[in-house]
């Protein structure tokens, strides 16, 4: 397969399984939303978080394509400036704390060395990164009301949603058949 079009399908791929989440998100905890676009449990978090880890710059590019589509199109169509920023916000912040997790410690591409307590740490900085750039950007447009409840309320989305998107994709994982890994032989054997 060409570099492009894993790319393309890498990005496309990305752009709809955020859409998805987020449509499993409004069907299943509709009623957890603190104010629009806010959610006390918000699984469309967990995808961003492992979009960037899986995809890189892809997946920060399909985040960014998916959330101007939904902030546009579906949750602020009439307010352009806040689309906008929302959606690189949505993207970087995810794409930040993976290239963090990268330089820190030296995360390769492969994720052969994440492990269960850098996985866990990841998820935590990503659910304070974005829900704090984003409210640093709404109070730099004055928009002040009742800041700290929805900060603590979209901490707790992203993380809620985060966890439950992990541990669900491990659960998934662990049903399916393990490979068999050959040993070479060792002295003496055949």
């Amino acid at each position: 397969m060409s570099r492009l079009r894993l790319h393309f399908y890498s990005v496309t791929g990305t752009v709809v399984v955020f859409i998805l989440s987020l449509w499993a998100n409004e069907q299943l905890f509709a009623h957890s939303e603190f104010v629009r676009g806010v959610n006390w449990i918000y699984l469309p978090a967990g995808i961003r978080l492992l979009s960037t880890l899986l995809l890189g710059a892809d997946g920060a590019l399909g985040l960014l394509i998916a959330s101007w589509l939904v902030d546009f199109f579906y949750l602020f169509p009439h307010d352009i400036v806040r689309s906008l920023a929302g959606g690189i916000i949505a993207a970087a912040a995810p794409y930040g704390v993976y290239r963090l997790a990268c330089e820190r410690w030296g995360l390769r591409a492969s994720l052969a060395n994440l492990t269960a307590k850098r996985l866990l740490m990841l998820t935590l900085a990503y659910s304070i990164a974005s829900p704090l750039l984003h409210h640093i950007w709404f109070a730099s447009r004055g928009d002040t009301q009742n800041i700290a409840e929805r900060l603590v309320a979209m901490v707790i989305g992203d993380l809620t949603g985060t966890l439950i998107v992990i541990y669900t994709l491990k659960g998934v994982l662990s049903l399916l058949p393990r490979r068999r890994i050959a040993h070479p032989a060792g002295p003496g054997s055949l």
